[in-house]
């Protein structure tokens, strides 16, 4: 007998009963790439989300303005203070521009606001500058919409009082696009105790008002910026902060905007003590 020919047919067999017992979902396929249909790899692109600024219109014979405080308190304690930031702005009929026995947070910037933004109607509210006033019951929603957005500019700013007592601002812009813009200051105060109307018709004179602005550090609406994508710019500024104003509670408000975008970016830093 011809071994070879005995064992061939049985080597054959057993492995076509090996492969039989291979399921589809264990089989190897290869799949060659297809020219440009083959993803890019995004794996290592930086996206810089967009933070949330708050134009909070406020008065201090407002009586429903408390109910707006509590409502930015409710997104900061949700968002978080580095990613809602928020900037009250007295003006208007129901601010108060303070006596000789009651402090008053009504300043002419305050009033330039709201007579440019047409506020008729307190509180009201600006989400990352749009141009549309809004209730603060509308607040919660818009923010939750806005936040983590792309931006194409990463922002920051560093603010330390002087041995003089002026602050000295740098504020640094890298474009992740070109940017054609302007940029905005911002100083702003927390901590304050002033009267307030309250919502059950009584005032609070030890009511605590908080990030309330207090200057444009820039101008009343900032400075044009123009950046090339990838590139870099450290601005500074000095402001000279008034005496009746407490040191240790202000702050720097710096934002990019754009009269069609909006802002762009934004953040906050406080003033940190004497050098």
């Amino acid at each position: 007998m011809n071994l070879r020919a005995t064992i061939l047919p049985i080597l054959s067999a057993l492995l076509m009963l090996a492969c039989s017992t291979i399921g589809e979902d264990e089989r190897l396929l290869v799949v060659e790439p297809s020219g440009g249909n083959v993803p890019a790899d995004t794996s290592t692109a930086i996206v810089e989300q967009r933070r949330v600024l708050l134009e909070d219109f406020t008065g201090q014979r407002c009586v429903n303005c408390p109910k707006a405080a509590a409502e930015i308190e409710r997104l900061k304690s949700a968002y978080g203070g580095d990613t809602l930031i928020a900037v009250s702005i007295h003006g208007g009929e129901l601010s108060f521009a303070g006596n000789a026995s009651n402090v008053g947070l009504r300043t002419d910037l305050g009033d330039t606001y709201n007579n440019y933004w047409d506020v008729k109607s307190w509180p009201k509210g600006m989400i990352n500058r749009s141009g549309t006033l809004t209730d603060y019951e509308e607040w919660f929603t818009l923010t939750h919409a806005a936040v983590g957005l792309p931006s194409p500019v990463r922002l920051s700013v560093q603010a330390s009082h002087r041995a003089d007592g002026d602050i000295e601002i740098a504020t640094t812009v890298e474009a992740l696009e070109t940017v054609d813009a302007s940029l905005q200051l911002w100083l702003t105060e927390s901590g304050i105790v002033a009267m307030q109307s309250m919502p059950d018709g009584t005032v609070n004179r030890e009511y605590v008002h908080n990030h309330v602005l207090r200057a444009a550090v820039n101008g009343t609406w900032g400075e044009p910026l123009s950046i090339a994508q990838g590139q870099t710019a450290t601005l500074r500024h000095t402001i000279t902060p008034a005496d009746a104003w407490d040191a240790a509670r202000l702050s720097i408000v710096a934002f990019v905007y754009g009269d069609r975008q909006g802002v762009l970016q934004v953040t906050e830093q406080n003033v940190t003590t004497y050098e």
